[in-house]
């Protein structure tokens, strides 16, 4: 079988994006096709300025909506990345294989430091170097495919080069892998900034629907939702941000194309009336198997000691051969 890695970064409470984008196809079709790995990556979380205590509870709650959004720990592995030291391990030695320019390239770095210097600050060294830990969390489980958004697509290239650079200078010791996408909705905009991605690092906003959000607050949002100039339904990602947007999430709940559902509907009123609805159903089964999770705090927990100590058997040979690999003494 081949192996999958992904993993959800708890920097704020999980949205409409993160789900049609990645997690619903993670439970759906990754657990069953191959041998796959989901992971809470807290250690990404560390990169920017942080509560310790709210760190933990997103971390917590990331774990649980993963469960609720259908992942079986008897078919997969559900862990969180600080629970395995190999994570940490083998970035540092990624670290001595990628360089400061292919770091500074990355468009998260460069939006983020600009946004900073900006404003009179500076960002911490772990977001420069969060892609090479990024890449260590793929390498050391030796996996074949990383589903991902459109934004995370660059990470991996970063990734299968270290991995290329490191087996042609020390011996070959990775898999490179290679980057997976959903065809429809992979990457969710904000409602009132269609042309910007649906983040949960943006705690607040009315462009944001949260996997959480009561049925009430999520019409409310839709309904809501920033369309463009003139009246006509049509699918144009470039020219009608919009209305483009709610046509792909109603596409990507109800299974549809976009470009299709445009001509069922004369009116914007309409189409937030039924994307509304479709995302109301699409988010009930899962809020409810949150809250039987939240009832039962040991489950989890149980869960993700398991699966750190599953993760674990499986990254440390490929670790440890990295460090005999790149000539460090083995320990006696």
């Amino acid at each position: 079988m081949k192996r999958v890695f992904s993993g959800v970064k708890p920097t704020g409470h999980l949205t409409l994006g993160n789900y049609l984008g990645a997690m619903r196809r993670w439970s759906t079709v990754d657990q069953h096709r191959a041998d796959s790995l989901f992971c809470v990556v807290d250690l990404h979380a560390l990169t920017v300025e942080h509560d310790p205590g709210r760190v933990r509870r997103l971390s917590h709650q990331a774990a649980t909506l993963l469960l609720a959004a259908g992942l079986d720990p008897q078919v997969c592995t559900v862990f969180v990345q600080s629970h395995v030291d190999e994570h940490a391990r083998l970035s540092y030695l990624l670290e001595c294989v990628a360089t400061d320019g292919e770091m500074r390239r990355m468009i998260q770095y460069k939006e983020k430091a600009s946004a900073e210097r900006d404003r009179g600050g500076s960002v911490r060294l772990s977001l420069l170097t969060y892609p090479v830990l990024m890449a260590a969390d793929i390498l050391a489980y030796g996996t074949d495919e990383v589903p991902v958004g459109d934004d995370q697509a660059q990470h991996v290239e970063l990734t299968r080069d270290l991995a290329v650079r490191f087996n042609q200078r020390y011996g070959h010791t990775f898999v490179v892998p290679r980057a997976t996408h959903p065809e429809v909705a992979a990457r969710v905009m904000n409602l009132q900034e269609p042309t910007s991605k649906m983040g949960k690092s943006d705690d607040v906003g009315p462009g944001i629907v949260y996997l959480l959000d009561e049925p009430a607050v999520v019409r409310k949002k839709i309904m809501r939702a920033v369309t463009d100039s003139g009246q006509d339904v049509e699918y144009d990602r470039e020219a009608r941000p919009g209305v483009s947007n709610l046509l792909e999430i109603l596409a990507a709940c109800e299974g549809g194309n976009p470009e299709a559902l445009a001509g069922v509907y004369e009116s914007y009123g309409s189409l937030k009336k039924d994307t509304a609805e479709a995302v109301v159903e699409l988010l009930r089964p899962v809020q409810q198997r949150h809250k039987e999770l939240c009832a039962d705090p040991a489950y989890v927990e149980g869960v993700l000691r398991d699966g750190a100590e599953r993760a674990r058997e499986m990254a440390r040979p490929t670790v440890d051969g990295a460090y005999r690999a790149i000539g460090l003494l083995p320990p006696a």
